[in-house]
């Protein structure tokens, strides 16, 4: 798939989780249970031991039927070992061009960290696919409307500190997705089921508010 395809499917759920885990086998197991819980688009986070043999073994098995991508990219040299891993997108928590060059060398979206309006002009001019607004935990949604307003162009995925309950506020102030950890994946599988379940259900129904800026949402339909 070209760029543009596979950042549409990683964030068609207008959610990706992001997994990291103090062991293979931990993080392994969280991602196992988003999956069943019907999450199709997730990152593990390079902070995790082993993690690249984690994206090509659930890349490997889930084909076409999830989009695996690697978080905390944080460099050159760990974004090519990333792609060569399996990763379908990067994401990384802060803004380095040599990321964002290294994964468009080898056709893989990255999505960029942002946390400033200088900074996401400068994440759109250097090309990244979509720019994760981190931390949001600090943020209210109604600042990504704010944003957009001059910045209508800029896909923003907040992440850090998003919650089951702020996530659909994020989508409806013009967010094109969201990414959440423990709020999402924390408890047993029938607890990561349910919560998924009813987390799907609650972004499918959010959308900007008519002539909002978030009204333009550049990967939707």
């Amino acid at each position: 798939m070209y760029r543009w395809e596979i950042t549409r499917a990683a964030l068609a759920q207008r959610v990706f989780a992001i997994v990291r885990g103090k062991t293979y086998d931990e993080a392994s197991a969280t991602a196992d249970t988003l999956l069943s819980a019907g999450i199709t688009s997730l990152e593990i986070s390079l902070t995790t031991p082993f993690a690249l043999e984690a994206v090509t073994t659930l890349t490997r098995e889930l084909g076409d039927d999830a989009v695996i991508g690697a978080g905390t990219v944080l460099d050159a040299t760990s974004a090519r070992m990333a792609v060569d891993a399996g990763a379908r997108f990067l994401v990384s928590p802060s803004l380095d061009a040599s990321v964002i060059r290294t994964g468009h060398r080898y056709g893989v979206p990255v999505f960029a960290g942002v946390c400033t309006p200088t900074e996401i002009v400068r994440g759109l001019e250097l090309g990244a696919d979509a720019l994760k607004l981190f931390p949001a935990a600090d943020r209210h949604p109604s600042w990504v409307g704010d944003v957009r307003a001059a910045l209508p162009q800029a896909p923003l995925v907040p992440a850090g500190g998003v919650t089951i309950e702020t996530a659909p506020e994020w989508i409806a102030a013009g967010a094109v997705a969201v990414g959440m950890g423990s709020a999402l994946s924390e408890g047993d599988r029938e607890t990561v089921a349910k919560r998924a379940a009813d987390l799907l259900a609650r972004l499918a129904d959010a959308v900007p508010e008519p002539g909002e800026a978030g009204a333009l949402d550049p990967y939707g339909d």
